[in-house]
């Protein structure tokens, strides 16, 4: 099931764990896992860096999904 696609801005993300956080705007943080990033070879997200995402309903809260970087 899809969630609603949304814009936010990277708040943190660590490259070693392949997670972190999007600040959505409008609405609460959400989790990032590098597997939600779209896009070939090394997927990472750099601090401050724009996307659009799709937010769904993990097991610990927001998720993004089918993050797109800006």
């Amino acid at each position: 099931m899809a969630g609603e696609l949304v814009s936010g801005t990277v708040k943190w993300f660590n490259d070693e764990k392949g997670y972190g956080f999007i600040e959505r705007e409008g609405g609460k943080d959400v989790f990032v896992h590098h597997s939600a990033i779209n896009g070939s070879g090394r997927k990472t997200l750099l601090e401050g860096q724009r996307v659009t995402m799709e937010v769904t309903q993990g097991p610990k809260g927001p998720q993004a999904e089918n993050v797109t970087p800006n």
